[in-house]
């Protein structure tokens, strides 16, 4: 059975080198372009690019993927079957092309947190448990019917960064299962359950990351959490941007407004909120590198 697989970072990276080891015949990938990055604009290559560059694999990055040359190499191929392990959307000409159709891997328990950021949307609500899904494509996002899932918990104090390395390599183990099924013609696909409440997991922007200091303890500790190490937690301190990768919550009854802070200058920095007090451990602050907060305020007056 002719692969194709379709990835870009390291999340992609681990379940196309499952793939691999298993012995699949993956016979080109498809990644995104390489992109101009850091101070001298070097071109940087994607993960899953420089994977296949190691193991010989063809490439194909479009820019477009209705390009009628990319179309035509893609084709070429005469994959059975397509693989997408955190890519973009796909036309329908694309995914309708093999003959076996499309699968994804999708790092939620579907239907909910459908959309391009599951995993932080799920720490950031407090969710317990999350987990991945594999199914094959249709045209909505996400709405395919369900081959296989696998689910994780979410620890109290896990991060983002956390259950993205544990999603990583559980969903690559759920795709050489659901490979193997498709390539023995053993897959019985399930709808999506039906769910009244659907929450969705919409791509983060720059004002989703900064905290609201008026929100109670538990919510802006979620949101720390769902947002670390990328694209990371901030607030503002002497007009800065001040990230904020690791903290902990402190129950004591605030007696400053929310927002403002207390420090001892050595030791520690905590913020206020609505209920109690946030104290950062881990932090970068504009200009600077990532560092313990006992570093921070080493250097820093406050």
């Amino acid at each position: 059975m002719k692969i194709v697989f379709m990835g870009t970072p390291d999340f992609a990276v681990a379940s196309l080198d499952a793939l691999v080891k298993a012995d699949f015949n993956i016979v080109a990938v498809v990644t995104a372009p390489d992109k101009p990055s850091g101070r001298g604009q070097k071109l940087n290559e994607s993960a899953v690019k420089k994977y296949a560059l190691e193991k010989e694999i063809p490439i194909l990055q479009p820019e477009k993927l209705k390009n009628p040359e990319f179309l035509a190499k893609l084709k070429s191929y005469q994959a059975d079957l397509q693989v997408v392990v955190a890519f973009r959307m796909l036309p329908e000409l694309v995914w309708k092309m093999p003959a076996k159709g499309t699968i994804n891997l999708h790092g939620s328990l579907l239907p909910q947190y459908r959309g391009a950021a599951p995993i932080n949307h799920a720490i950031i609500n407090g969710e317990q448990e999350t987990g991945v899904t594999t199914f094959f494509l249709k045209q909505e996002i996400d709405t395919g019917d369900v081959i296989f899932s696998d689910s994780i918990k979410i620890g109290d104090d896990e991060t983002a960064g956390d259950i993205h390395d544990k999603l990583m390599v559980l969903g690559a183990n759920l795709l050489v299962k659901t490979i193997k099924a498709v390539e023995l013609n053993e897959v019985t696909e399930q709808p999506q359950p039906q769910n009244d409440i659907l929450k969705h997991a919409p791509k983060i922007f720059k004002d989703d990351c900064k905290i609201d200091w008026n929100n109670s303890s538990q919510t802006v500790y979620n949101l720390i959490r769902g947002l670390s190490p990328y694209p990371t937690a901030f607030t503002l301190l002497n007009d800065k941007t001040l990230k904020i990768f690791k903290a902990e919550i402190e129950d004591k009854e605030s007696a400053i407004v929310a927002g403002g802070f207390l420090t001892d200058g050595k030791t520690f920095l905590k913020f206020a909120t609505k209920d109690g007090f946030i104290k950062l451990l881990d932090i970068q602050y504009e200009g600077k590198k990532r560092m313990l907060i006992e570093d921070f305020l080493r250097g820093m007056r406050l």
